[in-house]
C-alpha cells in the first residue's frame, strides 16, 4: 500500500488461547490450525453485486480443537463439509464461521473444508476505512490490506498463514477477471466467462485478489531478453496513457532485481482502472493503479516503483505480525529513493534529507517498530522506516548494504519475517551492530540526526 489513507466491531472466538493473537486485528486467524491451499470458485454478477462461492481449504492442525472457526464479513455460509462429509453443525456470529466437529483435531491432522456461501459482498469498515471486495463504476476491485479478504471468501486472516491458490471467477461475458499467479484457464459461453488462475508460492490471505473489469491485456516485457514477463491488463481507451505511464517499469524492474535480488514470481501484471483511485495498491504478482496514476512526474513514477518493491517486500517476505509493518512499507518508501538515484533524478541522501525535513517538523509520538493499529499506515512509518534503512546504509556502505538485502530477500524467500530476523542478518552480514543503529529509528520517540 502506497499510503495511509484507504481506497475508496468486535467478534468473539472460540475459548482457549490463541498463540498467534495479534491485536492490530483482534480477533482475526487462529493458529489452531495452517492451511496449505485455498480453491476458490466464484460466480459473480455484476448488475446485482451477486455472489456464489465455493472454497475448499487444505489444512494441516497445529493444536487439538474441537471446531474451526474461519473469517467471514458479511456473506452467509450455506453448507460445509469436513473431510468431504456433510457437517450439520456450523454457525456464523459476528465476523466468523465456526465448524464444529465430532472428533476433535489432533496436532498434525490434515482435513480439507468445503464451504459454499453467498451474498453480495462489500467492503469491511474498519480502523483503516473500508477494505475488501469493492465495486468499480464498471467492475470490481479487492483491495485487502489489512483485514478485507473475510469480505469475499472464508479465510484464516492473519498474515502469518501463507498457501497457495487456485481461484477461479465466472462472470459476465466481455469482462476480464485478473488474479494472483499465473492465468490457468479461460472458456467462454454465450454470456459468460470463467477465468482460473494459479499461484503457487505462499500467499498471505490479505494479498489474494480479484480484479474485474474490461480489460485488454498488453505486453510491457516478453521475457525473452532475460527479463521479468511483465503485462497491463486496461481499459482500450486507456492504452496509450498506460504504455507511456509504465514505460520505465522495465528499468525499475531491472534495477530492483540487480539491488534486491531475483523477482520472485512467474510475472508481474499491472491493472489499470477506469476509475480514479485515491491510492494505488499491490497485490502478490500484481499492482493496482487507476487512471491517475500514470503520469511521468516524479509522484506518480515513485508510487509505480513503491508497489513493484512490495513484490520483494511485503509479498515474497511477509511480516509473521502487523507491527513488523516498517518491513514491508519503510523497505518499499526507500525502494523509492533507490529508484530516483538509478533514474539519474536526485540521489537517495538528498530524498533521505527531505524526508528528515519533513519529519522533523511533525509530531513525534509514533515508534515505528510498534506504531499501534491507528498508525500502521501512518505516513511516518513510511518515512522513518525508510530513513532507517538509509542510516543503516551509511554505516556499513553501499556494498555491504546491498549484499544484505540480496541474503535477506533470499534467505527468506516465500516466508514470514520480523524485524529480530532483520537484525540478526544484518548483523551476519554486514559485520555491525544492527541494532545500534536501527533501535533509535524504530524504538524511540526522538528523530534521530540524520546520517551523515
Amino acid at each position: 500500500m502506497s499510503s495511509p489513507e484507504s481506497v475508496r466491531g468486535t467478534s468473539t472466538r472460540e475459548p482457549g488461547p490463541d498463540l498467534r493473537s495479534d491485536r492490530y486485528v483482534a480477533h482475526h486467524g487462529t493458529d489452531a490450525y495452517s492451511v496449505t491451499r485455498y480453491e476458490l470458485e466464484l460466480d459473480y454478477r455484476l448488475a446485482s453485486n451477486r455472489l456464489n462461492g465455493r472454497a475448499l481449504l487444505h489444512a494441516v492442525a497445529n493444536r487439538a480443537a474441537s471446531a474451526v472457526v474461519l473469517d467471514l464479513v458479511g456473506l452467509r455460509a450455506v453448507k460445509v463439509q469436513f473431510n468431504g462429509r456433510r457437517v450439520r453443525r456450523f454457525s456464523q456470529r459476528a465476523e466468523q464461521l465456526v465448524v464444529h466437529l465430532e472428533t476433535a483435531l489432533v496436532p498434525g491432522e490434515g482435513f480439507t473444508v468445503d464451504i459454499r456461501y453467498e451474498g453480495n459482498p462489500a467492503p469491511r469498515r474498519g480502523l483503516w476505512g473500508e477494505v475488501g471486495w469493492e465495486e468499480l463504476t464498471d467492475g470490481v476491485l479487492v483491495a485487502g490490506q489489512p483485514n478485507g479478504a473475510p469480505s469475499w471468501f472464508p479465510c484464516n486472516d492473519h498474515p502469518r498463514d501463507k498457501a497457495a491458490y487456485r481461484i477461479s471467477v465466472t462472470t459476465d461475458a466481455d469482462y476480464r477477471a485478473v488474479c494472483n499467479g499465473v492465468l490457468a484457464g479461460h472458456t467462454r459461453g454465450s454470456s459468460r466467462e470463467t477465468w482460473t488462475y494459479e499461484q503457487h508460492e505462499p500467499m498471505a490471505t490479505y494479498l489474494a485478489t480479484v480484479q474485474i473489469g474490461r480489460y485488454d491485456v498488453l505486453v510491457l516485457d516478453d521475457g525473452s531478453a532475460g527479463g521479468v514477463v511483465q503485462t497491463v491488463a486496461v481499459p482500450p481507451a486507456l492504452a496509450d496513457a498506460s504504455e507511456a505511464g509504465l514505460s520505465r517499469q522495465r528499468d525499475m524492474m531491472a534495477a530492483f532485481v540487480r539491488r534486491f535480488g531475483p523477482y520472485p514470481f512467474p510475472g508481474y501484471t499491472v491493472v489499470v482502472t477506469d476509475d480514479v483511485l485515491e491510492i494505488p495498491l499491490e497485490a502478490q504478482s500484481l499492482s493496482i493503479l487507476g487512471r491517475n496514476h500514470l503520469s511521468p512526474d516524479w509522484e506518480s513514477q515513485r508510487l509505480i516503483a513503491h508497489e513493484l518493491s512490495h513484490q520483494w517486500f511485503g509479498n515474497s517476505l511477509t511480516v509473521a505480525a502487523w507491527h513488523d509493518i516498517w518491513l514491508h512499507e519503510g523497505f518499499a518508501c526507500y525502494a523509492e529513493w533507490i529508484w530516483s538515484e538509478e533514474a539519474g533524478l536526485i540521489t537517495a541522501h538528498q530524498r533521505a534529507a527531505s524526508a528528515w525535513r519533513g519529519l522533523s517538523a511533525a509530531e513525534q509520538d509514533l515508534l515505528v517498530g510498534d506504531p499501534g493499529p491507528a498508525l500502521m499506515f501512518d505516513d511516518r512509518v513510511y518515512k522513518r522506516g525508510a530513513l532507517a534503512l538509509h542510516a543503516l546504509r551509511r554505516h556499513c556502505g553501499d556494498l555491504a548494504f546491498f549484499a544484505l538485502l540480496q541474503e535477506w530477500t533470499r534467505t527468506h524467500r516465500h516466508g514470514s519475517v520480523s524485524t529480530a530476523d532483520f537484525v540478526l542478518l544484518a548483523n551476519r552480514v554486514a559485520g555491525i551492530d544492527a541494532e545500534a543503529v536501527l533501535h533509535p529509528w524504530l524504538f524511540e520517540l526522538a528523530l534521530p540526526p540524520l546520517p551523515a
